[in-house]
């Protein structure tokens, strides 16, 4: 098996070799990135569900960016969501503030009953630009 190639976005390294596992992996000329959530440097959740989506986005663009990519990029999104009948709404009015323009990426959106302590997560896969 050849050596996965790993992208970490800045200064975030430690927070994924804690929990073991990769923020994205290039491969083909695509860019699978795992899911982002709205964590704070120490990994733990931002309390406030506005705050908390914003920052997965902030996240999830830093995983990008470090493999010379943008949300205009992202071809295929999964959101999973904790009570997506409570939350759906309030979460996908800010969506529009990172989305882009269309066409827009299609997406599947899951409800889950837990989600380590968050409410939102977002793993999207990019077409990396060449």
């Amino acid at each position: 098996m050849s050596k996965r190639d790993v992208v970490f976005p800045p200064g975030r390294q430690a927070l994924y070799e804690r929990n073991r596992y990769s923020p994205a992996v290039r491969s083909d000329g695509f860019l699978f990135v795992s899911g982002q959530v709205g964590s704070r440097e120490d990994g733990s959740p931002e309390p406030d569900l506005d705050a908390q989506v914003r920052l997965a986005f902030t996240n999830l663009n830093a995983v990008l960016g470090a493999a010379g990519c943008t949300f205009d990029d992202v071809v295929d999104v999964t959101v999973f969501i904790v009570d997506p009948e409570k939350h759906f709404e309030a979460m996908w009015k800010i969506v529009p503030e990172f989305w882009g323009e269309a066409p827009y990426p299609n997406i599947t959106c899951v409800g889950v009953t837990w989600l380590y302590g968050f409410q939102f997560e977002i793993k999207v896969v990019a077409k990396i630009p060449e």
